[in-house]
């Protein structure tokens, strides 16, 4: 920076720039060295978020039937999941880690919810890192990594052992951002380019917003050689991963009618990605939309945010709206959203928002901090149905395999929730289990309804009460 004192006096009016011109970058702001104070302030940064996870931390179960089955694939040393490359979900290396983790922390699930917390609160001091990469000052790039470790889309991930997937491509995002944040050659950017992109989709398919987000970076710091670099090397590698899984993802056999794809989903699954974070009463997005007050409530709050980012500058509605569409761009033309599938998302408006903050007016910083607010709190009651949904679960698998024992062979045994039982849960803990504690069980088990002759009822906390 020339002091003012020693500029020459020009009488020659500005040049205005062109309109093609990109916007102008944040204030750029050095990577933090890995120095004792940057040590420092990501692990108080990490603890904190640890902390305010308690809920998941005390989890003395599980969520779903995956966790089950995986458990049981990991013992029995199931084949390699690399080799299953007609699968229409080919993630050999989220499936490797998996069944990897499994093997000793399954019989310990809060030691197994340790681990993917403590994986999550990593991907938060990254997402940290990055945005002090991109100009943030200290405390917003902290508040921000908090923000979106604690919103209800990271804390659905890194309380459900089967989203594994996504904390690894959101790591291998990350972890590029970073390093083409530091890259001193264009050919070092497209070096980490490539290989990460390609751990990415090895892990999940999300990974294909990796190569729209990086032109994102880009377009925002200004068009640089080594963000050129590496958008265009993962863009490569995404097109040939595509063009080698493009038969198996339009034509493998899938579980469920929710990987049907269409373009006429996309304008709601993009809807439901924005309303969601305020909506505390929902706990997965798939019925955000059917709560219409609530629904229009968080619209208007969203509408106000989105007016407090242009008044703020253009480029960061922008930034907003361009990079939540590449990021979610993987998942918009399914015909079901889930909440696993904003972990990316979230993240990049979590950093958005940081940016912007100094730059909007005090309505606009409202509209931001209730916002944030909102987000916090409902990831909060997330992490709280999931830990009951554990507690479930802690009880329901060994009653269940335990009865199932004494049954012996004949018709399955029959179960019907009892009042105050959430059906939703015992369903998912009853599909397609291979065995339990060493109990096969199979088709062993039906599932009935309330009304439905039974031998079993279940209790509201999990365990069996016999009906014959």
């Amino acid at each position: 920076m020339i002091p003012a004192s020693s500029r020459p006096v020009s009488r020659v009016p500005p040049v205005p720039a062109p309109a093609s011109a990109p916007p102008p970058a944040p204030r750029p702001a050095l990577p933090d060295r890995p120095g004792p104070a940057a040590w420092t302030w990501l692990a108080l940064l990490a603890a904190a978020g640890l902390l305010l996870s308690w809920p998941l931390l005390r989890n003395p179960g599980y969520f779903s039937h995956d966790e089950l089955q995986w458990a049981v694939f990991a013992a029995d040393g199931s084949a390699s999941p690399w080799r299953d490359t007609g699968a229409f979900q080919y993630r050999p290396l989220a499936f490797s880690v998996w069944m990897a983790l499994s093997r000793p922390l399954f019989a310990a699930p809060m030691g197994f919810h340790l681990v993917l917390v403590a994986w999550g609160m990593t991907n938060a001091a990254l997402l940290a890192l990055l945005g002090r990469g991109f100009g943030l000052r200290r405390w917003p790039a902290a508040l921000a990594a908090l923000g979106f470790a604690l919103g209800p889309f990271a804390a659905y991930v890194h309380g459900w052992v089967g989203c594994i997937a996504d904390l690894l491509w959101l790591s291998c995002a990350l972890l590029l951002g970073l390093a083409v944040q530091r890259a001193r050659h264009a050919w070092q950017a497209a070096l980490a380019a490539g290989l990460l992109t390609g751990a990415g989709l090895l892990a999940k398919e999300a990974a294909l917003a990796i190569p729209p987000l990086l032109a994102l970076g880009w377009w925002w710091q200004g068009r640089p050689r080594p963000w050129r670099a590496a958008w265009i090397a993962a863009a490569a590698v995404a097109a040939l991963w595509l063009g080698w899984r493009w038969e198996a993802l339009l034509h493998a056999p899938h579980a469920g009618a929710q990987y049907a794809l269409s373009a006429w989903h996309v304008p709601r699954r993009w809807l439901e990605y924005q309303l969601f974070p305020p909506l505390l009463p929902a706990f997965e997005i798939g019925n955000s939309l059917r709560r219409w007050p609530l629904a229009l409530t968080a619209a208007l709050l969203w509408l106000w945010v989105l007016v407090a980012l242009w008044r703020a500058g253009r480029q960061w509605l922008a930034l907003l709206l361009l990079g939540g569409v590449g990021a979610l761009l993987p998942v918009l033309p399914l015909a079901s959203s889930a909440n696993q599938y904003g972990y990316g998302y979230s993240a990049l408006v979590a950093l958005v928002l940081a940016g912007a903050w100094p730059r909007t007016s005090p309505a606009g910083r409202a509209a931001i901090a209730l916002l944030g607010t909102l987000t916090v709190l409902h990831g909060l009651l997330v992490m709280r149905q999931i830990q009951q949904v554990g507690r479930l679960q802690a009880a329901f698998s060994p009653a269940l395999a335990a009865a199932v024992a004494a049954h012996g062979d004949g018709p399955p045994l029959r179960l019907r929730p009892g009042p105050g039982a959430p059906d939703w849960v015992f369903r998912r803990l009853t599909h397609q289990i291979p065995r339990y504690a060493g109990v096969a069980i199979g088709a062993r088990v039906q599932l009935v309804d309330a009304e439905a002759p039974a031998d079993f009822e279940i209790r509201r906390d999990g365990r069996l009460r016999p009906l014959r």
